[in-house]
């Protein structure tokens, strides 16, 4: 069995920064794009499809293999590894073999208030590489990154380590090296914010009501910093997370 790449992604600062300057972490399916609208369906029967091609099982087995191990281990993938020795790359590159760009959808002049966020960029994804890239690019923001943190480097002693691990979240920082406090996690998935949080990172929630990983509140989750549903949101909130 080949498993995922062990090396570490690669950082290239695009610019300078003040030694105090933010890191901003982000999420990006229905975090930087709309993936619910249109993506989510089409990833979810590519990965049905690979599982059945991967396991050789007919596709209402594979379909209910893809949602118990998503449901269990927060990624298909780590239990195909786990129980079944599939090669998680190959997996991977079969579940999100299709062209991305005419299916992304996102708030308007997103590239225009990225370029306004101050400090580093860095993308912390359960996605493939190959596969965020090609969002950041259809999205005009991929030159704002530093670094594309995928699934493809979430590997932790032998095992695959997605978001909410806090092992990963430690590992990120270390990579990093930057005080937990000086970093934010911008994220849909609340229990993903929530090890950001127990990590010592500052946390933004994307609020999407009816998508599938967020949920209607009444208030704030004690590990929130803020909560917004759009970039704009986050640019006239940001201030507040200094506090």
């Amino acid at each position: 069995m080949r498993s995922l790449h062990t090396r570490l992604p690669a950082h290239r600062a695009r610019r300078a920064y003040a030694q105090d300057a933010p890191v901003w972490l982000f999420d990006l399916d229905n975090t930087l794009h709309d993936s619910s609208r249109s993506i989510f369906k089409v990833i979810d029967s590519k990965m049905t499809h690979a599982v059945a091609q991967c396991l050789g099982v007919e596709v209402d087995r594979a379909n209910e293999l893809r949602a118990t191990y998503w449901k269990r281990y927060g990624a298909t993938v780590i239990g195909l590894v786990k129980h079944h020795g599939v090669d998680a790359d190959e997996f991977l590159r079969l579940s999100h073999d299709f062209d991305a760009r005419p299916l992304v959808h996102s708030e308007r002049g997103l590239a225009r208030k990225f370029a306004q966020l101050p400090g580093r960029k860095v993308l912390l994804t359960n996605a493939p590489h190959d596969y965020a890239r090609q969002v950041l690019h259809a999205l005009n923001i991929l030159p704002w990154f530093d670094m594309i943190w995928s699934i493809d480097h979430m590997q932790l002693q032998g095992r695959i380590r997605p978001k909410p691990s806090r092992a990963l979240m430690r590992q990120v920082l270390a990579r990093l090296g930057t005080p937990a406090s000086q970093v934010i996690l911008v994220e849909d998935t609340l229990k993903n914010l929530k090890s950001a949080r127990q990590t010592g990172l500052r946390t933004v929630h994307v609020f999407h009501p009816g998508t599938p990983f967020s949920a209607l509140h009444s208030g704030r989750d004690s590990y929130v910093n803020l909560r917004v549903n759009t970039l704009t949101q986050l640019l006239t909130g940001r201030r507040t997370l200094r506090r």
